[in-house]
């Protein structure tokens, strides 16, 4: 679980750069709806610093809503997961 919960946070934190990245070049771009999947998959970790470090959807509120429900969903499945 923590190899896998490392792997995902750091393809999401990449993803998040990358595609920061390519909005500078104005060039194809990650969607919102996989940055927010990865970051449901157990990457809120690594988007969150992707978003902090890389100044990137910071700005965008309709996406920080959505991100923010990401947040709550994943700590939710955590805290059900530590449970059992």
């Amino acid at each position: 679980m923590i190899t896998f919960l490392l792997i995902v946070n750091l393809i999401t934190f990449g993803a998040f750069g990358f595609d920061k990245w390519q909005a500078r070049k104005h060039q194809w771009r990650i969607s919102e709806n996989t940055l927010l999947g990865l970051s449901l998959l157990g990457g809120v970790v690594g988007a969150a610093l992707g978003m902090i470090l890389f100044h990137h959807k910071v700005s965008k509120k309709s996406f920080l809503v959505k991100f923010f429900i990401v947040v709550l969903i994943d700590v939710v499945l955590l805290y059900r997961f530590i449970r059992h």
